[in-house]
């Protein structure tokens, strides 16, 4: 495997774009503003492709996607990669139909390949208090790869409660209750390409028909 090559920051989000200065972007009405755009998730995933592939060379990856949420930026993000991939799913509990991480995570659905001797990359759509992808990170680590990474889409400020940093991250976002592209609030909101912010009188939680 190279050595880590030069890596380009994550874009750092700065004050949200007002719906009514967001209508270049694809929006929902349930949001209050947009975080991301649908083409600066497209640009950065490009970016993100290249540096995963520079750091493993030709040696073939093992993808790991952290599901429901990832499905979307790993799907994407694959596509970017030139190595040869592997790819496996796992179903984690922790928000449920709260705005913040709930409890202690809980994986729901583990793994089905076989991570002796691999190179892992581990993807999820946010490093939010950090319980997640620590407790991932060890299980893969019981199984006796040859490396572990971890790649987000999203690293939310101001939230982590254990000491864990992502090697690849796409976007540095304030301390709002983002959906979009993968991310939900009671499973819905997942298809919006962009990412945003949504309502608070959405997040209480609302009574789904």
């Amino acid at each position: 495997m190279q050595p880590l090559p030069q890596r380009t920051s994550p874009f750092l989000v700065g004050e949200p774009l007002p719906m009514s200065k967001a209508s270049a972007f694809h929006s929902h009405a349930d949001l209050e503003t947009v975080l991301v755009s649908e083409i600066a998730i497209k640009r950065r995933l490009k970016k993100l492709g290249a540096e995963i592939s520079a750091l493993y060379g030709k040696d073939e990856i093992t993808a790991i996607a952290i599901i429901n949420g990832a499905i979307l930026f790993a799907a994407d993000l694959l596509r970017e990669i030139t190595n040869p991939v592997r790819l496996d799913c796992i179903r984690i509990s922790s928000y449920r139909n709260e705005t913040r991480s709930v409890g202690r995570p809980q994986i729901l659905h583990s793994f089905t390949l076989d991570l002796t001797n691999r190179h892992v990359l581990l993807i999820d759509d946010i490093l939010d208090t950090g319980k997640t992808l620590v407790m991932v990170v060890q299980s893969i680590k019981k199984l006796g790869p040859a490396s572990v990474r971890t790649c987000v889409l999203l690293e939310k400020q101001g939230r982590r409660e254990v000491d864990f940093e992502a090697d690849f991250v796409g976007f540095k976002i304030p301390d709002k209750f983002a959906v979009g592209y993968g991310l939900d609030f009671a499973e819905r909101y997942r298809n919006l390409p962009c990412i945003g912010v949504l309502k608070s009188h959405l997040q209480n939680p609302p009574e789904w028909a």
